[in-house]
This record gives structure tokens, sequence and C-alpha cells, in this order.
């Protein structure tokens, strides 16, 4: 495992800007600005739920639409996080959690497998939540597992609200991050496969 489980991302596109600092053994503090205020809401639930220091700013095509900021952010995330875990020495590697969000439930399980895969089951019956785009949610969980290099299955089990489905289900990869990215005390700093290497 590295020494420092931090890292520092600037990806600068003819679409967006983003500045991302990420610390896996933080506290859940966040700092988040994308210009889209339930994508600020859900990251910033993304960090409090994950214990992770997060501190995101984008500047991205908004005149446009949120496409370009929600994936590419999803993508520099994902950088963050890879970078973060360097060679996955004595992390967990499996996480998983059920969370609730009232009516809703959402089941998130991640693998830090380095062979990036997204299933994604989960429906809303409206186009928006405040001023984001529903269907960029899926967009987003797939940038970041895309560019993390992790397995990552997220399902809805139950919910009708569109909010609460959202924010469960980012609720749900937090808490399974959290343990994935734990360091296990068994593990003694070896490398969680047969393979040796992630």
């Amino acid at each position: 495992m590295t020494t420092s489980r931090h890292a520092t991302v600037h990806r600068v596109t003819s679409e967006t800007d983003i500045a991302i600092a990420l610390t896996l053994d933080g506290t859940g503090k966040a700092r988040v600005e994308t210009g889209i205020g339930f994508f600020d809401h859900m990251l910033t639930a993304l960090a409090k739920h994950g214990l992770f220091d997060l501190d995101i700013t984008v500047k991205g095509d908004l005149h446009i639409d949120g496409h370009h900021t929600v994936e590419d952010t999803g993508i520099a995330l994902g950088q963050a996080m890879r970078q973060a875990l360097g060679d996955k020495r004595g992390v967990r590697r499996f996480g998983s959690a059920l969370v609730p969000l009232d009516e809703a439930l959402c089941e998130a399980v991640v693998d830090l497998s380095g062979r990036p895969f997204l299933t994604f089951e989960a429906s809303f019956d409206r186009d928006r939540i405040g001023e984001l785009d529903t269907e960029l949610v899926e967009e987003f969980f797939r940038a970041f597992a895309m560019s993390a290099m992790l397995t990552l299955h997220l399902n809805q089990r139950a919910g009708k609200n569109c909010h609460h489905i959202a924010e469960a289900a980012f609720k749900a990869l937090a808490r399974a991050l959290r343990m994935a990215v734990e360091p296990d005390p068994r593990a003694l700093g070896a490398i969680p496969s047969t393979k040796g290497v992630l």
C-alpha cells in the first residue's frame, strides 16, 4: 500500500477544466463546485459516507448541457482513485453496501480488480433532479468505474422518488468503496490477488 493515499488530478479538455484532490483516509470533508447543484450534493454524500476528503472544482460547458461536466468528473475522480490506491497492497479489495433512503434501496458491490466493468440497474421516472439529467447518473458511474479500473455492480432494489434513488445509489457506492479501499491488517501489505497484481 502506498504511504500517502492521496492524489491530485487536473484534467483539461475543450469541454471541461477539472481539478480534484482526493484523500482516501480522510474524515468525509468535501468542497465540491461543479455548477450542477444536485451533482454537488451527490459528490458531497460520496465523500461523507466513504470518509474520503474530496475537493472538486469543475468548469464545464453547461451552456450546452451537463453531460460533459458529469462524465468528465467521473473520469477525473476515477483517475484520482486509481492513483491514490497505488498498487493496492494491503487493501480489502472487495466492498459491498445496501443503503436505504426512505422507500428507496440501492446496492453497490465493488471489486478493485483492475478490470473496469459496470452493471447499472436503476430507473428514474422523470428526466431531471434539480439541474441534473437523470440519464447522467449512469454516465457518471460508468465513467468512474472505467477510469478507476474497478468492477461496479449498482442495483436499485426498491424506490419511486428519483432523488431518493440517486442518493441511495451514491451512498451505497461510498460505503462499498470505503470497505474495499480499507487497509486489511491481516493482509500484511500483500496484493489481494493470486496473480500478484491488480
